[in-house]
Formats: structure tokens, C-alpha cells, sequence
């Protein structure tokens, strides 16, 4: 059972980037999910693979996986383009944008 570590990515949905800094150690899933017949959920007997295990840094969950005789990877995260810069709001309604605002 190979764990893989990464920093998670933030959620497209949002602007935020809470939860993006520290790392975290993910055990994949060993059995295959299954369909309940009565409800239609899916489901596993697997508890292991719920498990998510956060750290600070990532040498703090190497350093878990490596005392647990755990083989992991390393998955590195892929950096923000540089020339993103923040914006207000009424930034949207400015008069000299480069192309005109309409509804």
C-alpha cells in the first residue's frame, strides 16, 4: 500500500486559500466501493481510506510515513502564475478598463 502525500489545492469555487499551506497524507482506497441495493448509496468496508492525516510541513509527513514503515509519494504542488493580482470589487466598474463593461 503505497500513501501519497500533497498540499492540497484550493477549492476552485472560492477566491480563499485556507487549508492550501500545510500537507497532507492520504491512504488510497484498498477495496472497491459498492452500491447499496436498498438505499443507493455508495459505500466500503474500508475505513482506511477516509483517513486523512494533516501536518504542518512536508517533511513532518515523510517523517510519519517513514516511522510507520509506510511507503509513500510525493505529489509536488503546481505554483499560481505570478502575475495574478488582487482585485476589488468595484475594480469590476472602473472607467478605464481596457474593454468596456456590459451586462
Amino acid at each position: 500500500m503505497r500513501v501519497r502525500i500533497y498540499q492540497p489545492a484550493r477549492n476552485a469555487m472560492t477566491s480563499g486559500t485556507a487549508r492550501t499551506k500545510g500537507w497532507v497524507l492520504e491512504f488510497p482506497a484498498a477495496d472497491a466501493r459498492e452500491i447499496d441495493p436498498l438505499m443507493g448509496w455508495t459505500s466500503s468496508d474500508d475505513t482506511q481510506s477516509q483517513v486523512r492525516l494533516r501536518f504542518e510541513s512536508r517533511k513532518q509527513a515523510e517523517d510519519y510515513a517513514r516511522e510507520r514503515g509506510l511507503d509513500y509519494v510525493v505529489q509536488e504542488p503546481q505554483k499560481r502564475a505570478a502575475n495574478v493580482r488582487p482585485r476589488g470589487y468595484g475594480e469590476n466598474f472602473a472607467t478605464d478598463r481596457r474593454a468596456p463593461w456590459t451586462h
